[in-house]
């Protein structure tokens, strides 16, 4: 894509109008790449289709692609311009299991791809039209459902000399026991697993009628025992816990840890239990919130700037909670992620039209997610993305701010 060079500062409503250029230029492209991704999802570590469609994208767009990057078999990495500061999107391309066989994109994740893809190519034709330094940079972050491969990613150095990191998230309109005994001959002689597990998920239950709004907990049976004539002596549940702060989700774990004990004493059983990487809670950059923000009203978008309502989820970037209509994006201070503990960053959410029962991870949400007016929401919060990541590049001072305000936290 050829642009012309424009030297003169330009105010918010000139650098959306370019933006806004570079969008017409590219949408049908990225359409097809948020379709294709839609309709072959795949799950955390397998997104290769996603990888290579992304990365081809790229390089026939001109840019220089480094794939499977930082030791990732499905992550990558593209960057340009030379110098000034560095301002990273994440794209996110995996899928989540469906409830009757193979994997949907119930959590949309396409238009986390779409979202960042265009960002990227957006601010990097804001750079090739002005003749400010700086770098933008587009991270293939893999494995978000049940991975957290930006943990890798960081301790990788995929982070390391960035300013700041930006992505959006789509929205809607919101082991135990040991032994067997077969059932009916001898049930005297079994130690009943399954009853230690259901048990632990009744107490769960009850625990979770006292947790403040700020911490969740999800969980499943994901073994139950093999066949009904035989007491089970194996069950295994798994349990997501999420809360506010590193300093509440331990407690929250151990609350929980009396529960699931409280089971297996119940039962005679023995249990053990184990705890899986933490994402931590969002350190969301007020500063870069604020940009984005004035960004998207630009094209009509309305925002809050910060909420204590419901909580949404858990990413290893950063998750914001909402409770808006349509076209409404909803910022928030606290909730998950870790790549905003080491930079700047915010994780805003974008609402997608759903029909009713729409939430994320559910398939009805994922049958929305593939719509062409989903597309085009997320395609409207690349701009966003793009337009405050630029003038994070072109204002030395605003970079400042968002660190000395991170610096604080």
């Amino acid at each position: 894509m050829h642009v012309g060079s424009i030297s003169t500062a330009m105010d918010l409503d000139e650098i959306q109008e370019l933006i806004g250029g570079s969008a017409r230029a590219y949408e049908e492209e990225l359409w097809r790449v948020n379709k294709h991704i839609h309709e072959n999802p795949e799950p955390h570590y397998e997104e290769t289709q996603a990888h290579d469609t992304i990365c081809d994208l790229l390089e026939n767009s001109g840019y220089d692609v480094t794939r499977h990057a930082y030791g990732l078999s499905t992550a990558f990495q593209a960057e340009f311009g030379k110098g000034g500061g560095l301002v990273s999107y994440n794209a996110e391309y995996d899928a989540l299991p469906c409830e009757s066989e193979g994997y949907h994109h119930a959590c949309g994740h396409n238009h986390i791809a779409t979202s960042s893809i265009a960002a990227f190519l957006f601010t990097a034709d804001m750079l090739k039209r002005t003749e400010i330094k700086g770098r933008v940079r587009l991270l293939g972050t893999p494995a978000e459902e049940s991975g957290g491969e930006k943990i890798d990613l960081i301790e990788a150095g995929a982070y390391r000399g960035v300013d700041a990191s930006l992505m959006a998230h789509p929205y809607s309109n919101i082991e135990c026991g040991d032994g067997e005994a077969h059932a009916a001959a001898a049930p005297w002689e079994g130690i009943n697993a399954l009853d230690a597990v259901v048990a632990a998920y009744n107490n769960i239950s009850m625990l979770r009628q006292q947790l403040p709004l700020t911490q969740r907990v999800h969980g499943i049976i994901s073994n139950g025992g093999e066949r009904p004539n035989v007491i089970p002596g194996l069950t295994t549940m798994e349990l997501y816990a999420r809360a506010a702060t590193d300093a509440d989700l331990e407690i929250l774990c151990k609350r929980l840890e009396s529960c699931i004990l409280a089971g297996a004493q119940a039962s005679g059983c023995q249990v053990e239990c184990s705890w899986d990487r933490a994402y931590k809670n969002l350190q969301n950059s007020e500063t870069i919130a604020e940009v984005f923000t004035k960004s998207m009203k630009i094209i009509g978008r309305d925002f809050k700037s910060k909420s204590d309502e419901n909580m949404g989820g858990s990413t290893d970037q950063g998750w914001s909670p909402f409770n808006e209509i349509y076209q409404q994006v909803n910022m928030a201070d606290l909730f998950s992620g870790n790549v905003t503990h080491q930079i700047p960053g915010i994780h805003p959410l974008f609402l997608i039209p759903t029909p009713e029962g729409r939430e994320p991870h559910t398939p009805r949400f994922a049958t929305a997610a593939g719509t062409y007016g989903s597309f085009l929401c997320a395609l409207d919060t690349g701009k966003g993305l793009a337009a405050a990541g630029y003038q994070l590049l072109a204002d030395p001072d605003l970079r400042q701010k968002a660190w000395s305000e991170h610096l604080k936290k």
